[in-house]
């Protein structure tokens, strides 16, 4: 009787072990852990009104264009020297930059690229996306016939300068309501 019953009782002090475990290491819910950041290190998530699924001026759900988050001046704004509130923008798809090498292509990269542009200029962003993908393609394959995706590309120095360009190219696109361009993700993949 006893060997039937120590597997059991094994079993279940292993499944309250594991599931306290989980709570004590799962991500706090409460106030605690925003209370030891600063506002900085909070994310835009958290600033994030409720969507009541209309989406700016009428133009339908955020999921139809992208998404877009407010951002007040809490979250860094001052600091970075743009004084007035700011939203981030999520262009719809992502960016794929063929890599070539002796008239072949050795390497696709992979990029998603948001926006931080002024409030109430999102709709307007997405108004003009064709014209802002071109623009920023147009820079992406200039980037990669240049070698910027060769070797180790994540270097600060040279994502630095990826996002220079781009950032300029957002801003002949769209004007200065583009604040900062942000590249959310990146990864190459070798042929």
């Amino acid at each position: 009787m006893v060997k039937k019953l120590l597997p059991l009782l094994l079993a279940l002090i292993g499944t309250g072990a594991g599931i306290g475990a989980g709570l004590f290491l799962a991500p706090g819910t409460g106030g605690d852990d925003h209370a030891s950041g600063t506002g900085a290190e909070a994310s835009a998530h958290d600033a994030a009104p409720p969507d009541d699924g209309t989406g700016a001026e009428g133009h339908g759900a955020p999921a139809d264009h992208g998404s877009a988050v407010s951002a007040g001046a809490d979250h860094g704004d001052a600091a970075e020297g743009h004084g007035a509130e700011t939203e981030f923008v999520k262009l719809n798809n992502q960016f794929v930059v063929p890599v070539v090498a002796d008239s072949r292509v050795v390497a696709l990269v992979v990029l998603a690229i948001s926006l931080e542009v002024t409030a109430g200029s999102a709709a307007g962003v997405f108004e003009e996306e064709p014209k802002l993908r071109d623009s920023f393609l147009r820079t992406l394959f200039d980037h990669a016939n240049i070698g910027g995706f060769d070797g180790n590309f994540t270097e600060t120095p040279r994502m630095d300068a990826l996002r220079r360009v781009l950032f300029e190219a957002a801003r002949n696109a769209l004007g200065a309501r583009v604040k900062n361009v942000l590249i959310t993700d990146i990864a190459r993949q070798d042929n």
